[in-house]
C-alpha cells in the first residue's frame, strides 16, 4: 500500500483527511500503529461508517517517508481520481 504513495493523490494529516472525507473525495485511509487512536480514533470510525478503507502502517516515520515527508505523519488519505466528463 506504501508502495508509490509519493506518487499519489493525497493528503497529509488528520484535519486535511477529515476535510476529504467531508467532501467525499476520500478513497482510502491509512493509520500509523503508532498514532495515539484518541487522537486519528474518530477519524478512523467516520471513514470505517461510510465504507472508505481503512489501512494500518508501521509507523509514523514510516507513513512520513512514504509521503514524501521529512516528519512523521499520523494519517494519510488517498484521493479518489476525479471523474473526466
Amino acid at each position: 500500500m506504501l508502495d508509490g504513495l509519493k506518487r499519489m493523490d493525497k493528503v497529509v494529516g488528520i484535519k486535511q483527511a477529515r476535510k476529504a472525507a467531508e467532501a467525499n473525495r476520500l478513497e482510502s485511509l491509512i493509520i500509523a500503529g503508532d498514532a495515539d487512536m484518541r487522537v486519528v480514533g474518530q477519524l478512523k470510525q467516520y471513514c470505517e461508517q461510510r465504507g472508505i478503507p481503512v489501512h494500518m502502517a508501521d509507523s509514523m516515520k514510516q507513513l512520513g517517508k512514504a509521503a514524501g515527508i521529512d516528519v512523521g505523519a499520523s494519517v494519510v488519505g488517498i484521493l479518489a481520481q476525479k471523474k473526466e466528463n
